[in-house]
């Protein structure tokens, strides 16, 4: 992480690549599953849960997955106070290495926030 990262472009890839691997690995189905059970209905809402997602994603070092969680999250109407208020919760569970990857977030966060805005 020595360079700043597009955010958009590396959603685009991953988006690109696991359509790819969706094709060849069915596992990959089983994953989509899981994932629309876990984010649909239930008592928190969409956005409460990508914040809990993306705070996984820091604490975890998931570059990947703090892409697609900081976007979800603000498709699914999470501010941007909200987002930085995971942010700490993540490098409070995860100390120092949590700090750094809540940095790249934080950048994702500036990247996407546009396109979410009224």
């Amino acid at each position: 992480m020595s360079t700043p990262t597009d955010f958009r472009a590396l959603r685009n890839h991953l988006n690109t690549k696991a359509a790819q691997l969706r094709e060849e690995l069915p596992a990959m189905k089983g994953f989509g599953q899981l994932h629309g059970a876990a984010m649909k209905g239930g008592t928190l809402s969409l956005a409460t849960k990508e914040l809990i997602a993306l705070a996984i994603a820091v604490s975890g070092r998931c570059q990947g997955c703090i892409t697609f969680h900081t976007y979800s999250a603000l498709k699914a109407g999470a501010k941007r106070e909200e987002i930085l208020d995971a942010l700490g919760v993540a490098i409070l569970m995860g100390g120092g290495p949590s700090m750094v990857y809540a940095l790249e977030a934080h950048s994702a966060l500036e990247q996407f926030e546009g396109e979410f805005k009224d």
